[in-house]
């Protein structure tokens, strides 16, 4: 089920983008096996595999690549392969006898991805690095932040899984299409460090035409504005606020019952920081709930700040099944939504036979049971 139904990507096991990447290809209907060291890696903190969601909805093998045997079956698996995701080092794949070069002469249409941090080369490209790191390069963290205060991190959904994660799936894409037209696969190469400057494109936009004037947390979109903010409520929750045009501006202040004639003009920033406190004091004398009953659902450009604890409760989100069960553990459902070629649900990390996925990439029934288990 789902678009992707078909296509065959071999993953070699990661952290960060590459297994999300994998995920979400598998949640489209892709069949993907992931190889696994035989001994256990530096890949951070371990969690039990019931809470690995970006696992899921794939089988495994684990491979020793030290050893020929093992780099065969590899080879065998690429040579019915649509696709392959490493997010290994520069150079690593290559000492392993599985670079470019060696897997695209045995599959000349496969689409190989790779997704680094720094990229494949570049004065940076060995280095170690996380999100912070990359993001930090881009100017994307340096315009994160309340006024006065440093950068803020915004969690590591801007560098690992904005620009690397959804980056290498539309290379990979991309590359399936041209090789499926033109008889040739390539080299896609998703630096995290790319990926998420490449997300900053409207911003610097937004920075040549004069509209980000001021210093971090000072502009419209950076929490300098009173009508883009987030505004604490009598019970000690938030609520969000996000009325940039006029005509939602004017309902926030219909709705709130402010008279326009007492408000300065929305756009002249001087004014700002008055119209901040007095809306600070104003939402703070009602809860949360109040404020919802009031403003959600409406054109003011509303919505409360939800907990993780909190979101799956929420009732638009309960209407559009945002939530699912997947092995008894509550996840995102699956994104985007297809109406011509619908998902299959998902299934838990390690439920997946690799026997099964191997036998369908051609494994023999011994070769299958051996391999996968």
């Amino acid at each position: 089920m789902g678009p992707l139904a078909g296509v065959k990507i071999v993953e070699f096991a990661g952290i960060g983008p590459a297994p999300m990447a994998s995920m979400m290809l598998a949640d489209m209907g892709a069949t993907i096996l992931r190889i696994d060291r035989t001994a256990p890696a530096d890949l951070g903190v371990p969690m039990a595999e019931e809470f690995e969601f970006t696992k899921r909805s794939r089988s495994a093998i684990a491979l020793d690549l030290k050893k020929p045997e093992s780099i065969e079956v590899v080879l065998r698996l690429i040579e019915g392969a649509d696709a392959l995701i490493e997010g290994f080092r520069p150079g690593v794949m290559e000492r392993l006898g599985l670079g470019p070069d060696v897997c695209l002469k045995r599959n000349p249409k496969l689409v190989f991805g790779r997704v680094t941090g720094w990229g494949q080369e570049g004065p940076l490209a060995l280095a170690a690095g996380h999100d912070l790191n990359y993001i930090a390069l881009t100017g994307a963290l340096h315009a994160i932040g309340r006024a006065g205060q440093k950068p803020t991190p915004p969690l590591n959904l801007v560098g690992d899984y904005g620009g690397g994660s959804l980056y290498l799936i539309t290379g990979l894409l991309a590359g399936i299409i041209s090789a499926r037209s033109t008889g040739k696969g390539q080299v896609v190469d998703a630096a995290m460090v790319d990926g998420a400057l490449s997300l900053m494109t409207p911003i610097y936009a937004m920075k040549a035409g004069g509209r980000l004037p001021a210093p971090r947390g000072e502009n419209q979109l950076d929490s300098g504005s009173y009508f883009y903010e987030v505004y604490e409520c009598s019970d000690g929750e938030f609520i969000s606020i996000a009325s940039i045009e006029m005509k939602f501006h004017a309902e926030l202040l219909q709705r709130l019952e402010i008279d326009p004639a007492t408000m300065p003009p929305q756009r002249d920033r001087a004014h700002w920081p008055a119209v901040k406190d007095r809306l600070t004091a104003l939402f703070k004398t009602k809860t949360r709930a109040h404020w919802c009953s009031v403003l959600e659902g409406t054109d003011v450009c509303f919505a409360p700040v939800l907990s993780m604890e909190e979101a799956h409760t929420h009732p638009h989100n309960v209407a559009r099944n945002a939530f699912i069960d997947v092995g008894g553990m509550r996840q995102p459902a699956p994104a985007p939504r297809f109406q011509g070629t619908p998902l299959a649900h998902p299934t838990p990390a390690g439920t997946v036979k690799a026997r099964d996925t191997l036998k369908a990439w051609g494994f023999s029934d011994a070769e299958a049971e051996k391999l996968g288990g």
